[in-house]
């Protein structure tokens, strides 16, 4: 494999763009290409099986254009598909979210811990295996937040409505005694600020940064970093409107950028247009 291939990241839109911006600041000299799945948002409240389908298909479109890596920066997909994703690809090395229930248990004075998270998220065997093996002794306060992913991909971050929404699910971990909150939906860092207001004195954990440190680990086992020569660049695809997807990448990350659309074939997966 190349080392100047590209990193492969997906999401069901362009919350993984908090992870995207992490890894091009920690790796600046790898190239990326990142497929946000608009088409089919929200994932969270999809069945299983239709996740993983939707996740196989993306994972095969981005072998197909030469990625080296696949970052799976959408939490949801991660509970549903990491697993079926590194059975199904042998070969490719993977990179996924895991909810940041470890650090949390960790920081903890309270012994209480709010994530916040879709339901599939909630459900997945990837959460349950982090609760058991890091969470003993820690009390989490699940709180699901419909609605919220539809709002970051509006761009509508700091409006009035967002953040009544932010309260009303902040509401029951403030009470709980929570002294530290897990962002367990990569679209969620988008308004962490917003969440840090609603909760002073509460800990926010942003995973982002820790997933670029574990895909830098990944590619420097397996000799893959870019070679020093290289200036990374940088390519966006969706399965949706590229109008609005250009809007919205400017809107959170301030990137300029010419998106490559893509749509969906039942007996092909992902095709270009």
């Amino acid at each position: 494999m190349n080392t100047n291939q590209p990193i492969g990241i997906f999401d069901s839109g362009v919350g993984g763009l908090s992870v995207w911006r992490e890894i091009a600041a920690q790796l600046p000299r790898e190239d990326t290409l990142y497929f946000a799945d608009q088409i089919h948002i929200p994932y969270g409240p999809r069945s299983l099986d239709q996740i993983r389908s939707f996740s196989e298909a993306i994972t095969r479109y981005l072998i197909d254009q030469g990625c080296k890596l696949i970052v799976v920066a959408c939490n949801t997909a991660s509970a549903a598909a990491l697993k079926h994703l590194r059975v199904t690809f042998p070969d490719m090395p993977f990179v996924g979210m895991e909810p940041a229930v470890k650090p949390a248990a960790e920081h903890t004075r309270t012994g209480v811990v709010g994530v916040m998270a879709t339901p599939a998220t909630f459900q997945g065997e990837l959460f349950a295996s982090v609760v058991e093996r890091f969470a003993n002794g820690v009390k989490l306060i699940n709180q699901v937040c419909p609605g919220l992913v539809e709002q970051v991909e509006a761009g509508q971050l700091n409006t009035p409505d967002t953040v009544a929404m932010l309260d009303r699910f902040l509401t029951p971990i403030r009470s709980g005694g929570a002294d530290t909150i897990v962002l367990a939906c990569t679209h969620y860092p988008f308004v962490i600020e917003a969440i840090r207001s609603l909760a002073p004195g509460i800990g926010v954990i942003d995973p982002a940064p820790a997933i670029a440190r574990q895909v830098k680990r990944v590619l420097s086992e397996r000799g893959l970093l870019a070679s020093s020569e290289q200036i990374g660049q940088h390519r966006f695809i969706t399965s949706g409107g590229a109008a609005a997807y250009r809007e919205i990448v400017r809107v959170l990350v301030g990137r300029e950028i010419e998106p490559r659309g893509v749509v969906w074939s039942n007996k092909q997966g992902v095709v270009d247009v």
